[in-house]
């Protein structure tokens, strides 16, 4: 199985990929950074990746759905009503396909600002998520050389 880990500033989200051929492209990707753009309650951001839509994409997405948006080449992920929602719903501006799923609260996104800076990266698997803290802060370490590996500013601007 694979996971990723989606980090800003002290936000860090580990999502489960789904077999789809843009989890595909994304993971080939790895590591990808941006630059935090928000709309109401989703934040998205630009990739290198370009995939075309997938049969299943839609519109409205589940809380904890990662969709990636075609027209914008960004991924984007919705924790809450945007400017076009209708009531409960979370709504991009067109249709996305969704590659992977959250295993943490993306509520977190709450605290994730326009400009700062977000790195999505490999994660290790299931069993080294539940280990103690002196595992995880190695695995941290191990994660801040791979975002340091992306160039600084070079994807940026609106999705």
């Amino acid at each position: 199985m694979r996971h990723i880990l989606i980090r800003a500033g002290s936000v860090a989200i580990r999502a489960r990929l789904l077999a789809t051929p843009t989890a595909d492209r994304i993971w080939q990707a790895l590591p990808i950074c941006g630059s935090v753009q928000t709309w109401g309650k989703e934040v998205y951001f630009r990739t290198p990746v370009s995939q075309d839509l997938e049969p299943d994409a839609r519109v409205v997405v589940s809380k904890g759905e990662i969709a990636f948006w075609p027209d914008g080449d960004a991924i984007a992920i919705g924790f809450g009503a945007t400017p076009i929602a209708k009531r409960g719903e979370i709504r991009f501006t067109s249709k996305c396909n969704v590659w992977a799923v959250a295993i943490d609260d993306v509520d977190q996104l709450k605290g994730v600002y326009p400009g700062e800076d977000i790195t999505v990266v490999e994660a290790d698997d299931d069993e080294d998520w539940m280990t103690g803290p002196q595992v995880r802060d190695a695995r941290r370490a191990q994660h801040a050389m791979q975002a340091a590996m992306c160039p600084s500013g070079e994807e940026g601007g609106p999705a």
